[in-house]
């Protein structure tokens, strides 16, 4: 049985978060949060803490075993931009994007 968790608006690029999600792809639970344990990006932490909301969300399901769960699918979709401006020379004004993005994480069963 499928379980999902889903963080939206997350204050990081989907380009640097897909290089963590593609390190646990696959991967049981358990070994997952070992691997992210020991990764350095900042984005580790933020699917660190979805990674454990999913599999308290597995642990409310009564039919579903916890110590057997593996991550089925992680997606990384990007978000909203912010746009901020900084200045510049001349009188001239800068674009700071500062980008979002929306991850998704499916747990099942082995």
């Amino acid at each position: 049985m499928e379980v999902r968790a889903r963080l939206r608006f997350a204050r990081l690029s989907s380009r640097k978060a897909r290089l963590v999600a593609d390190l646990i792809r696959g991967k049981r639970s358990e070994e997952a949060l070992n691997v992210l344990s020991f990764t350095k990006k900042a984005a580790a932490r933020v699917i660190t803490k979805l990674l454990k909301s999913a599999i308290a969300n597995a642990s409310q399901k009564k039919t579903v075993d916890v110590d057997r769960l593996y991550i089925k699918k992680i997606t990384v979709d990007q978000g909203p931009v912010w746009k901020r401006y900084t200045p510049r020379a001349l009188g001239r004004a800068t674009v700071i994007r500062k980008r979002t993005s929306h991850i998704t994480v499916v747990l099942d069963e082995k």
